[in-house]
C-alpha cells in the first residue's frame, strides 16, 4: 500500500526544533482555545470516518464492527480531552494554607516538548489516547509510530493539518523504536518522554540516556484494542505527568 519512511536521528532533531518553536505559542493560548482546537480535531476525524474505518479493515485487519468502534472511540476521546482543557487546572491546582499574610497558589503548567513512543496496538485510538493528554495542557508532541498500520498515523496528520492546530505542535515520525530511543532519551531539548509498551531494554536505554539531562520519563503498558476503548484508557490523570506544578506567593493587601 505504501513505503513507510524510517525516521533518522536528523528527522527527530528537526522535529524537536519544530516542536520547541511551536510550544510557547501553543501554551500561550487560552485553555478554552486549545479545547476548541481539540474539538475541531474530533470533527475533522468524524468527517473522514468512512475512510478511517476502511483503512483499519484493509490495513490493520480489523473487522467492520471493530473498525467502526475504534474510529468512534477516537473521535469521542478527542472531544473528551477537549472538555478537560479548561478544567484540569482546577482539579490539580490548589490554594494552599500558609502561616503568613499571603495568598499561595499551586498551578499546573506545561512541561514543554514531549516525545512519545506510541502503542503498537490500536493504531488510531492508541495514538490519539497518547497525543491528546500531552497537548491539551500546552505541550508540543513528537509521536514516534511503529506498528503494523503506520499509514493511519500519516492520515491522522492530515486531520490535524485541517483542524486549526498550529504547525509544529504535533510532529509524527514513523520508524523503528530501537533506532531512535537512544537519540530521544539523551536529547537535551526534550523535557519528557512517554513510552507505551517499552521492553526492559528500551526502558533501560531511555532512563540511562535521560538521567544526565534529567528528562522526565513516563512508562505505560500497551493495551489491546478493546482495552484502549475502555473508560480506564482515558483519564485526567494522564495529563498530570506532562505538567509541572508552579507555586506563586502573593501578599494579602490591607
Amino acid at each position: 500500500m505504501a513505503n513507510i519512511c524510517r525516521a533518522s536521528r536528523k528527522d527527530f532533531r528537526d522535529a524537536v526544533v519544530a516542536a520547541r518553536d511551536a510550544q510557547e505559542g501553543w501554551a500561550g493560548r487560552s485553555a478554552f482555545n486549545r479545547g476548541q482546537i481539540l474539538y475541531r480535531m474530533g470533527e475533522m476525524l468524524e468527517s473522514r470516518r468512512p475512510a478511517f474505518v476502511s483503512e483499519l479493515a484493509d490495513v490493520a485487519g480489523y473487522d467492520r464492527d471493530e473498525a467502526e468502534a475504534e474510529v468512534d472511540a477516537a473521535i469521542d476521546r478527542l472531544v473528551w480531552y477537549a472538555g478537560w482543557s479548561d478544567k484540569f487546572a482546577q482539579v490539580f491546582g490548589s490554594v494552599n494554607p500558609v502561616a503568613s499574610s499571603h495568598f499561595d497558589f499551586t498551578v499546573p503548567e506545561p512541561t514543554g516538548v514531549v516525545a512519545a513512543f506510541t502503542p503498537r496496538q490500536a493504531p488510531l485510538l492508541g495514538l490519539v489516547s497518547c497525543m491528546a493528554p500531552i497537548i491539551v495542557s500546552g505541550n508540543a508532541a513528537i509521536l514516534i509510530v511503529e506498528n503494523d498500520a503506520p499509514t493511519l498515523a500519516l492520515d491522522l496528520a492530515e486531520v490535524l493539518e485541517t483542524s486549526d492546530l498550529p504547525g509544529g505542535v504535533v510532529n509524527i515520525l514513523t520508524g523503528q523504536r530501537e533506532e531512535l530511543r537512544g537519540h530521544v532519551g539523551g536529547h537535551r531539548d526534550v523535557d519528557a518522554v512517554l513510552s507505551v509498551g517499552a521492553s526492559t531494554e528500551e526502558r533501560t536505554v531511555l532512563e540511562e540516556e535521560g538521567a544526565e539531562s534529567v528528562t522526565r520519563m513516563e512508562f505505560r503498558p500497551d493495551r489491546s484494542p478493546a482495552e484502549w476503548r475502555s473508560e480506564e484508557s482515558a483519564s485526567p490523570y494522564w495529563i498530570a505527568p506532562f505538567v509541572e506544578f508552579k507555586t506563586t506567593w502573593h501578599p494579602v493587601g490591607r
